[in-house]
């Protein structure tokens, strides 16, 4: 008498059905190593970290220690001079107003700009070169002073002259220098990032990725501490003369220094001949560039930005309105579109960004929420998350947790998870490294 259980015999009987052995599995294997690593390797995933929503971008002389509060600050006089911030959320027919009011308010008092550049490209324009020296120097000096005052944003940067031959040696010297006087006067910033522009070729990449290589040999810094951002301004990253597409090749050509993709409204228009009264960030070819650098960075774990638009709110109330009108109408398009990132060039901006951008996610939180509440207790419903959407649900709440547009008591309550929980689902891959490290 076998003194086998049933579950054993019944596996016993499923394997000699098998006609795929170890040697068949081990040649599969065999075949599928290059692709195992390249999936390991080239599209990591997302790494949890934290992503700005918008990048403001000022001339690189403008820039003093304070500017953030003194935007924060511009931007509520701004909005107090059309009747307050929830008089703004409810001209632009959005929900909840005065529950944004509040949040928006809280959010420009503490932290009104996420990220900062600054700028010695197009927003700086050619000075001479002692000029722009000594205020590459003098921006290194002030941010550092900056961050060490707790008055930085979280993430600061330059962005100097791009690659191509005519400006080339002006934007190494001036990216040189910045980081020179950054480590003169302190430690890099914890959230640095540098922004190349106007990228043609994948070669430009290659060699940000040496300079910043080489910037950590001679300042004794980890290497991979330097990254960059690319800005998207060109249709040859789009499509090459050899019919390539560049845009995807680039990211896999500086393994690890790329953080960003970044679209540029209006150089890349110009490029293709749009009259400037059509530039705009919802234009057809504008979308098609997108949709491209989308598909691009998906699993990279490179992060993409959507541009701006140069409508800016000032003059006449009526003028003010308006641009608030359009560029709320855009940030959430860009949203929708899975585009959480944009550009900012104006502090009154900075009232629509947020109203805009919290309004998205508390549209839509009640309804993640539950979904994501039902699918972690197991509770029946209409909908049948599989875990792909769960983790979705999970890092819509995230982000809209960490811009500050719900808050901690509303995921506990509503979503019945703790904000480490949701973390995890959202970054399921990034916990359990971590945990694995400890």
């Amino acid at each position: 008498m076998s003194s086998a259980s049933p579950v054993s015999q019944e596996t016993e009987r499923s394997t000699r059905r098998l006609a795929l052995g170890d040697a068949e599995r081990r040649h599969i294997s065999a075949a599928l190593a290059d692709t195992d690593a390249l999936l390991a390797t080239a599209y990591p995933g997302d790494d949890g970290s934290r992503q700005p929503i918008h990048t403001v971008y000022i001339p690189a002389d403008t820039f003093e220690p304070d500017l953030a509060l003194n935007w924060g600050r511009t931007a509520l006089a701004a909005a107090d001079a059309q009747g307050g911030l929830e008089a703004v959320a409810t001209g632009l027919s959005l929900a909840e107003p005065a529950a944004l009011a509040g949040l928006v308010e809280r959010k420009l008092g503490v932290e009104p700009i996420e990220d900062l550049r600054l700028d010695f490209e197009d927003g700086f324009g050619s000075r001479p070169d002692e000029e722009e020296d000594a205020h590459a120097l003098a921006a290194g000096q002030k941010v550092s002073l900056a961050v060490q005052a707790g008055t930085a944003p979280p993430f600061i940067g330059i962005r100097f002259k791009c690659f191509e031959e005519a400006t080339r040696e002006r934007g190494l010297r001036t990216l040189d220098l910045f980081v020179s006087s950054l480590l003169e006067h302190g430690e890099l910033p914890a959230g640095l990032i540098l922004t190349l522009p106007k990228v043609s070729t994948v070669a430009q990449v290659q060699a940000m990725d040496y300079a910043c290589g080489r910037l950590e040999e001679v300042h004794g810094l980890p290497r991979g501490r330097l990254r960059f951002e690319v800005q998207m301004e060109t249709p040859q990253l789009i499509l090459a003369a050899d019919g390539t597409v560049p845009v995807a090749q680039l990211l896999h050509a500086a393994p690890g220094r790329i953080s960003a993709l970044h679209y540029g409204t209006y150089d890349y228009s110009a490029s293709l001949e749009i009259s400037a009264a059509h530039q705009s960030m919802e234009h057809p070819a504008a979308d098609y560039a997108k949709e491209v650098m989308q598909v691009a960075v998906a699993g990279t774990g490179v992060r993409i930005s959507d541009g701006s638009t140069n409508v800016l709110p000032i003059g006449s109330p009526e003028n003010i309105a308006s641009a608030w009108a359009l560029h709320s109408r855009l940030v959430a398009r860009s949203l929708a579109a899975g585009y959480y990132q944009g550009w900012d060039l104006h502090a009154a901006q900075l009232v629509t960004r947020y109203l805009a951008t919290y309004d998205f996610y508390r549209s839509g939180f009640s309804a993640a929420a539950l979904r994501l509440k039902n699918y972690v207790h197991k509770i029946e419903s209409t909908i049948l998350d599989e875990p792909a959407t769960a983790r979705a649900l999970a890092r819509f709440i995230h982000r809209g947790l960490v811009c500050g547009a719900v808050t901690e008591s509303e995921v506990s309550d509503q979503a019945g998870i703790s904000v480490a929980d949701l973390t995890t689902l959202a970054h399921p891959k990034v916990s359990t490294e971590k945990r694995n490290q400890k």
